[in-house]
């Protein structure tokens, strides 16, 4: 029962952080930056991984996706591949944690299903790896230049999606480590059951066979008495 539980826990933390993964890559506010006026904020700048956009005080936003994917700079371009592969890894993850858990009714024996568990562990952490150096990445890039004094263009501010994508990278990787060490558990469980049932069935079997033999040595001295030829 403990580790059935566990293994629910681990599905519903790493489900619940590759949708929070997935959530980022439609997100608008990567990065963000404002210009205040005196009495209202006059123009927002934003972008993601596909577009950049401003929002002007009236809320009409004019936006310009990227022209071409091979004119991008190179951490935009890596950013992409990453969380693409973690959305991918997530996936399939999720597919490989409903055939190894317990709790169905497929994927074999308790013994490959604990295998199937343990590879949907490391595919979800490897999910998280993934989403965690995308958006760490791109903060990167951000921080570099709003703290470098030589950058005079516009200097932006991490925006929700880093955060989203850092939270849900995290459940990625504790689901996971929770699925690795299930397996442990899954392996236990028969091979006790095994040794006991297998002493208990080889115990009555010596009684059995004891008893035969003493019934079958007692009852020729019952036979030939010395009470039967008087």
């Amino acid at each position: 029962m403990a580790s059935t539980a566990s293994e629910i826990i681990a599905f519903m933390v790493s489900v619940s952080g590759w949708v929070l993964v997935s959530s980022t890559l439609p997100t608008d506010y990567w990065r963000v930056s404002t210009i205040d006026g005196t009495v209202i904020t006059t123009a927002t700048y934003w972008a993601n991984l596909w577009k950049t956009c401003v929002t002007d005080s009236t809320g009409v936003s004019n936006c310009k996706d990227f022209p071409s994917m091979l004119a991008l700079d190179g951490y935009i371009q890596a950013c992409r591949g990453l969380m693409i592969a973690a959305v991918s890894l997530g996936f399939f993850g999720s597919i490989f944690a409903l055939f190894g858990m317990k709790c169905t009714k497929v994927g074999g024996s308790d013994k490959a299903k604990a295998k199937i568990a343990c590879l949907a562990g490391i595919v979800f952490i490897l999910s998280g790896l993934c989403s965690m150096t995308g958006c760490s990445l791109y903060a990167n890039k951000i921080t570099t230049e709003f703290f470098d004094p030589l950058y005079v263009e516009q200097k932006y501010e991490l925006g929700a999606a880093l955060f989203i994508g850092w939270a849900g990278a995290s459940l990625c990787i504790i689901g996971g480590v929770i699925f690795c060490f299930s397996i442990s558990d899954n392996n236990k469980t028969p091979r006790m059951g095994y040794a006991y049932n297998g002493a208990t069935s080889v115990m009555s079997s010596r009684t059995k066979y004891h008893g035969g033999e003493d019934f079958k040595t007692t009852n020729p001295s019952k036979q030939f008495d010395k009470n039967a030829y008087v």
